[in-house]
């Protein structure tokens, strides 16, 4: 947040960090995935007008780090679920505005082809959001 909007000057180098971290989980606390979503909202932010043409790579990522904690076996506090849950739906949430409305448009077909809840309720809170 100390950058402010002159993280763009980092956003190649930061959004393959971002995306990194968001592939793996770090343990049943998952304090890496937690950090790593703080910071992508603060870039959503701060770099919004560079958004949306990164729209569709943090999408793909955002939500397969969604179904891999809604599908995480593992021994994962479900606290720690949630938390991550809410955080990539802030970040869902902020790329929604960013990008006038396209995520709510590409997350209607996933809507209707999913039936896991968890899944769903993070994409019905993305597409009532105004």
């Amino acid at each position: 947040s100390r950058l402010g909007i002159l993280i763009v000057r980092h956003l190649k180098r930061l959004e393959r960090v971002i995306l990194g971290y968001l592939e793996v989980c770090d343990g049943p606390e998952e304090e890496a995935r937690l950090g790593i979503l703080e910071t992508l909202q603060c870039t959503i932010e701060h770099a919004w007008p560079r958004m949306p043409c990164r729209l569709p790579v943090l999408l793909r990522a955002l939500l397969k780090m969604i179904w891999d904690v809604h599908t995480d076996q593992g021994s994962t506090p479900e606290p720690v679920k949630v938390a991550l849950l809410q955080g990539a739906t802030e970040c869902l949430i902020l790329l929604d505005r960013c990008s006038e409305g396209q995520v709510k448009v590409l997350l209607e077909g996933v809507y209707s082809s999913c039936e896991e809840t968890p899944v769903r309720e993070c994409i019905r809170k993305v597409q009532e959001n105004t």
